[in-house]
């Protein structure tokens, strides 16, 4: 077994928190307090199914870390201060913060005392990972972006 297949089974982000970061950057990159998008306008571009979608964004708005608005002129949007919120914010709403520290295996008590087969081979990286996750703002992302294509391929 290599390396980056057991990281990438056992680290990655949960399809839940994929599908709300990439719909926070499409926020990122085209709203603002003046300009809100309803999901019916993100879901095709960001390939994440609307309903879906609708639920996450109403999770993250309701959590803070993304503007809503109600009525006609209503949507969703990121205020500049939502733009500075990390991934690790995002992750932390949707899989909570449990699924992100917990054993690759899952197993119980695995921590540095009482290690899993795995930890080993995963920590360090996964750590590596954490941290990536909580230092990065969406800002970080689309800082220098103004083409969706970047981050949504057709």
């Amino acid at each position: 077994m290599s390396f980056n297949l057991c990281y990438d089974k056992t680290v990655m982000l949960s399809n839940s928190s994929k599908y709300a970061i990439k719909g926070v950057l499409y926020l990122a990159l085209n709203s603002d307090s003046d300009h809100k998008i309803m999901v019916r306008d993100i879901f095709e571009v960001v390939h994440v199914p609307e309903a879906y979608l609708a639920k996450l964004l109403q999770e993250l708005s309701r959590h803070g870390i993304i503007s809503s608005t109600r009525g006609p002129r209503g949507g969703f949007y990121l205020s500049e201060d939502d733009r500075k919120r990390t991934l690790m914010d995002i992750v932390k709403v949707i899989d909570g913060e449990k699924r992100v520290n917990s054993c690759v295996m899952g197993i119980k008590d695995c921590d540095m005392s009482n290690p899993c087969v795995l930890h080993k081979l995963v920590g360090s990286n996964k750590s590596k990972f954490i941290t990536v996750l909580e230092s990065t703002t969406i800002l970080d992302l689309i800082e220098g972006k103004q083409d969706i294509e970047e981050f949504f391929p057709l």
